[in-house]
């Protein structure tokens, strides 16, 4: 590795706009109009979609110019000339999955119609810079059209990595082995999560089929928009900062929602190398084969500078180099992006018919998610999955295959048939909330016993198992039922939790257990298991399951079937420390608010102060108490919260973020709510307009039809042209 210091410089034409781009721009801002509605949502009417895409990215940057240039950044393995050296190795290992130089490629081979987008995608957000000049960005000062080339999948969960790390890599380059056997999963009710639900004419009050979309994923990652060209584009939802087509939502005829899979689609190799003076090789199929070596240099912020870092990365035709175990180099193949992932995120957007959005899943390049379908002639769907390379099934997927053999080289994408599937059950409704598509539809779902373990290693979550609860307790739905059950907060996982405490404390009644304890359980035992505002019993539960939940699982790899699992793992641990994790719950709540019996709003808090990425919290701060908590816990809203370095409260900082429910009749009838608001802007009135609707589950009328959104129109200009 080489290092060398550039300095700082600022460049005479900061942007680089030349006379004929700013021209282009504002020739295709002539053709676009922006309605803003009363919540500040963008209603983006263009004559081409192409238009639709100019707009929508100049609208984007007008609500959060910040996300959407991070998104790039990140995409483009540049992190670290923003944040600095701490970055250098995440960025590593995005130029290993995400080449750019193929997604420029990818630009030159593009259908027309593919490439006007493209173009359109740029040009709006460049136009956008060129139109403020006070907005700096921290590092992209010229978009290229290639860009959208390198996040062509719209999942928080978008990049796979078969769970290697920067810091597995870091190794690799130090010449240090890690156990891959250790490998820490990551945590599902963290980071990913959504919730979906189709309901079928059968089990709908009207007779329509309806959607329900509940992704779970850091709050501000996505916005709310709708998009209308004269080129049979009419498609509302929520887009990723950044991307130009709705990633969950609908059009005049069909929706879709995404949740975050464990299908198997990232493998890990182990190569067996050889180093001599001709080169550096690797065995496949008994033949010595050249490792593809490819020079990058990655760039990184000092207080003096920049200064550049070079490696090398080493691929295999497995993949790239990510790590070393026991001597053996480890090569990881994906699919991380692509042109055809594109297509597809765009072309779902305008399918009209079941089988037009059959067609496009036939595309097999949505890498990262499961699909749950709703349809205007009364079709629901569930596809687990849809890329999913076809593998030799006497393997062990879950852990490293030797990679010397060509029996473990992929075999070809799986047809769409044969991955795991489900049409029209027969129960009138599907779910999935992140786990196994084995209760889809409960038990009308599907047989395991037709498919290789590859394709769905997704344990069942407590969501799950309250999912199939509550569709199941309800003969029909209208749309206010539907948004009722996607916000049932039974947290079913204290159903198994609180038993093994409330024996504890019986076997340990004669050894001076403390009466602060002995009333925490009463009220435990009283407690209805539902998370409120106004419940102390929540606040004691929640704190107490944390440290049981890191405890039992401490030490653990891969992923672990709670709900199976859980009785077991409580038996195993001593009762004694059951009571003195709650003893010290109760410490802590009365070191911290004076006493323990601290209901959960109190502490339980939404606030929005600053746009920052990472966002700022403070106790001193004003604040909105959230009934909600993780749904971790079996609850169907999600509401991840935490303290932070100097809090004794809790602020949300994920869990529901975007939430519609619709329905497919002769007129489109639908309602949302979007966590905070959709501006970005402090000072905007829709930086957090719904706030107070957000932790009440209080949804607003989406404005689908041309005459509501001009009767509740609060402003409407052509990008480059509003109003300060």
């Amino acid at each position: 590795m080489k290092y060398f210091i550039l300095f700082l410089l600022v460049p005479a034409l900061i942007h680089g706009q030349s006379k004929a781009d700013i021209v282009r721009w504002q020739e295709a801002a002539k053709h676009v109009n922006i309605i803003r509605d009363n919540w500040g949502i963008p209603h983006i009417y263009g004559k081409t979609d192409a238009d639709c895409v100019f707009g929508l990215m100049y609208a984007q940057c007008e609500d959060d110019f910040k996300r959407v240039e991070m998104n790039y950044v990140t995409m483009l393995g540049r992190t670290s000339e923003v944040t600095g050296e701490k970055d250098i190795y995440e960025d590593l290992l995005v130029r290993m999955v995400i080449d750019s130089t193929d997604a420029v490629k990818d630009y030159e081979v593009s259908p027309d119609w593919m490439k006007r987008l493209l173009n359109a995608f740029a040009d709006g957000i460049n136009y956008y810079l060129y139109k403020n000049p006070n907005v700096k960005p921290v590092l992209l000062t010229n978009f290229k059209p290639w860009y959208a080339l390198t996040y062509t999948d719209g999942s928080i969960s978008a990049i796979q990595t078969a769970d290697l790390t920067a810091d597995d890599i870091k190794k690799f380059y130090q010449g240090i082995s890690i156990d891959l056997a250790k490998l820490k999963k990551k945590d599902p009710e963290q980071l990913i999560g959504s919730n979906g639900f189709a309901i079928s004419p059968s089990k709908s009050i009207t007779g329509n089929a309806m959607l329900y979309i509940n992704p779970h994923v850091t709050f501000y990652f996505r916005p709310e928009v709708h998009m209308i060209s004269e080129e049979g584009l009419n498609t509302y939802g929520a887009v990723t900062w950044g991307q130009f087509f709705v990633y969950q939502g609908f059009n005049e005829h069909c929706g879709w929602m995404h949740t975050s899979s464990e299908a198997d689609v990232a493998d890990l190799y182990e190569e067996t190398i050889e180093k001599n003076s001709s080169g550096i090789f690797y065995s496949h199929n008994k033949i010595q084969k050249p490792v593809t070596i490819q020079p990058t240099t990655i760039a990184y912020k000092t207080k003096n500078g920049i200064v550049k870092k070079e490696f090398k990365i080493y691929k295999t035709h497995h993949g790239p180099i990510m790590a070393m175990q026991a001597g053996k180099w480890i090569a990881m193949q994906s699919n991380n992006r692509s042109l055809t992932g594109l297509i597809q995120s765009w072309s779902r957007t305008k399918a009209k018919t079941f089988s037009e959005f059959k067609n496009i899943m036939d595309l097999r390049s949505n890498i990262s998610n499961n699909t749950v379908y709703a349809d205007d002639q009364g079709n629901i769907a569930y596809w687990h999955g849809n890329f999913m390379p076809k593998r030799n099934p006497q393997f062990d997927w879950k852990n490293p295959v030797d990679g010397t053999r060509d029996a473990t080289d992929w075999k070809g994408l799986h047809t769409v048939e044969e991955t795991i599937h489900l049409y029209n059950p027969s129960n009138g409704w599907l779910q999935n909330c992140n786990a196994t598509p084995f209760t889809v539809a409960g038990n009308r779902s599907i047989n395991r016993k037709k498919y290789p373990s590859y394709m769905a290693p997704d344990p069942e979550n407590f969501r799950g198992i309250n999912a199939v609860r509550v569709l199941s307790s309800k003969d029909k739905f209208d749309i206010n039922g539907l948004i009722e059950a996607g916000y049932d907060n039974y947290m079913s996982a204290f159903d198994i939790l609180l038993p093994p405490l409330f024996s504890a404390n019986q076997t340990l009644i004669a050894n001076d257990i403390k009466p602060d304890i002995n009333k925490a359980i009463q009220l435990l035992r009283d407690w209805d298991r539902r998370t409120t505002s106004n419940s102390i019993a929540t606040t004691i539960a929640i704190h107490w399951a944390e440290k049981v939940v890191a405890y039992i699982t401490r030490g653990r790899k891969g992923l672990i079937d709670l709900p199976f699992e859980l009785n077991r793992m409580l038996k195993e641990m001593p009762d004694a420390t059951k009571i003195s994790f709650l003893n010290e719950v109760l410490k802590k709540l009365k070191s911290d608010f004076g006493t323990w019996e601290v209901p959960w709003g109190e502490m339980n808090r939404f606030q929005r102060i600053d746009n920052n990425i990472d966002a700022a919290f403070s106790d001193k701060e004003s604040s909105i108490p959230s009934p909600f908590a993780s749904s971790a816990w079996g609850t169907l809203p999600s509401f991840n919260s935490k303290t932070y370095q100097e809090s004794k409260k809790r602020y949300g900082y994920g869990g529901n973020s975007f939430v519609c429910a619709v329905e497919f009749g002769k007129r489109i009838q639908a309602k949302s709510l979007l966590a905070g608001g959709e501006s970005g802007a402090p000072a905007s009135k829709h930086f957090k307009d719904q706030a107070d609707m957000y932790t009440k589950g209080k949804f607003k009328e989406v404005l689908f039809y041309k005459e509501d959104i001009l009767k509740n129109m609060e402003e409407q200009y052509l990008p480059g042209m509003r109003k300060k």
